[in-house]
């Protein structure tokens, strides 16, 4: 029988993990990591509507080169994330003569393919030799949250086998894995700003032109804490119950 701490307790930790995961999913799932507000388009000092026709062209059709969409962002109020670069773009193609013209958001996604390709020392100049810090960064990025999502469902899946069979000793390896996932999470946001820090020091970005962080960045930073506080929780029941089990065990012996 479980004392009623712990039961509170894991359901707890249980609320807080399928926060945190929801919170990681969406996170993933879109794109608005890291944003750029860019100036007005028309008018005196923008690029002129046929430069803006063809860099959306590029930045949907053509081939994907880091610096191409990279200033493709800059220009056109992008957002990137981990797995899209979106601009904003307006609607119809005579927007130049219309005073507040609506905008609407086209998104591109990476394929797998190209969340592997290297990246440059100087974008968009294959020759200047591989940057690998900026290289593995991108790569951790992408990889460490699906990481922590699959500790998480494996955690979910032992904790559904550890209810069907009554028992509370799995609850401490589920909250290792809970933890191992916080952290695969806080790394994949320190990847990702790192990245984007050392992509503008290389990366000349136009006048003009405000950065800052996304909504979908912060919610998978929320949901590294949340993991952490599951762990917890679910390490504190099974250590406490573990302790109690022993002096329970002992006492029946005397």
């Amino acid at each position: 029988m479980v004392d009623n701490r712990y039961a509170t307790a894991l359901v707890i930790g249980s609320v807080l993990s399928l926060l945190a995961t929801v919170y990681l999913s969406v996170a993933v799932g879109t794109q608005h990591w890291y944003q750029y507000i860019s100036p007005p388009a028309a008018g005196g000092g923008g690029a002129n509507a046929s430069d803006l026709s063809a860099m959306r062209e590029e930045f949907k059709h053509g081939e994907v080169d880091e610096k191409a969409y990279s200033d493709t962002l800059f220009r056109l109020n992008g957002t990137l994330g981990l797995w899209w670069r979106c601009i904003q773009v307006p609607a119809h193609s005579h927007w130049f003569k219309e005073p507040d013209p609506k905008m609407v958001t086209d998104c591109v996604s990476f394929t797998l393919q190209q969340q592997f390709q290297p990246k440059y020392r100087h974008p968009g100049n294959h020759n200047s030799g591989e940057d690998l810090l900026r290289t593995y960064l991108w790569r951790c990025q992408f990889l460490l949250p699906l990481v922590s999502l699959g500790l998480v469902f494996l955690g979910a899946l032992i904790g559904l086998c550890a209810c069907l069979c009554r028992s509370l000793t799995p609850t401490l390896g589920i909250g290792v894995l809970h933890l191992l996932a916080g952290l695969c999470t806080l790394a994949t946001v320190c990847c990702f700003l790192a990245g984007m820090d050392l992509l503008h020091r290389v990366s000349e970005t136009p006048d003009g032109v405000d950065a800052s962080l996304g909504w979908s960045l912060y919610l998978a930073l929320i949901s590294s804490p949340l993991h952490m506080m599951a762990a917890a929780l679910l390490l504190w029941a099974a250590r406490s119950h573990r302790q109690n089990y022993h002096r329970m065990t002992a006492y029946r012996v005397a």
